[in-house]
């Protein structure tokens, strides 16, 4: 059996998380980012770890997982987009400046995308996560 994460849950306050972000604007833009996963999941923001603000969970093989979840690290934004960006051309081609790997997707502010594209990335993320893990 495999080992659980170490990334898990927590009762950490999101709003004094976020509040703590020294940069204004990666503060700002990580309560624009926390409001938007929050429609796109209808589910409230916790705290996974010390540093990832999580929206839902599902179960993999390796443990429970957040739906779609970000940080605000201080190089950059860091998006977490679980089933990856296969298929996804079409937007990050009008997202605007951005970095992906994997399942992130880096940003460096909100005012470098397109805030549309951005939730519709999000919106199928968390559509294909329902779809293959149900919830």
């Amino acid at each position: 059996m495999a080992a659980e994460p170490k990334t898990r849950p927590t009762d950490a306050s999101v709003p004094d998380f976020i509040a703590a972000v020294e940069n204004p604007i990666r503060r700002a833009d990580a309560e624009a980012i926390c409001a938007m996963m929050g429609e796109a999941t209808a589910e409230p923001p916790v705290l996974w770890g010390a540093s990832i603000i999580g929206f839902g969970s599902y179960r993999s093989p390796t443990g429970d997982w957040p739906l779609v979840g970000f940080s605000p690290r201080k190089a950059n934004l860091v998006l977490y987009v679980m089933p990856g960006f296969e298929g996804q051309s079409d937007l990050l081609a009008r997202l605007g400046k951005h970095k992906a790997g994997g399942s992130c997707l880096y940003l460096n502010r909100l005012a470098d995308i397109d805030r549309a594209v951005l939730r519709q990335i999000i919106d199928r993320s968390v559509a294909s996560m329902r779809a293959r893990y149900g919830g």
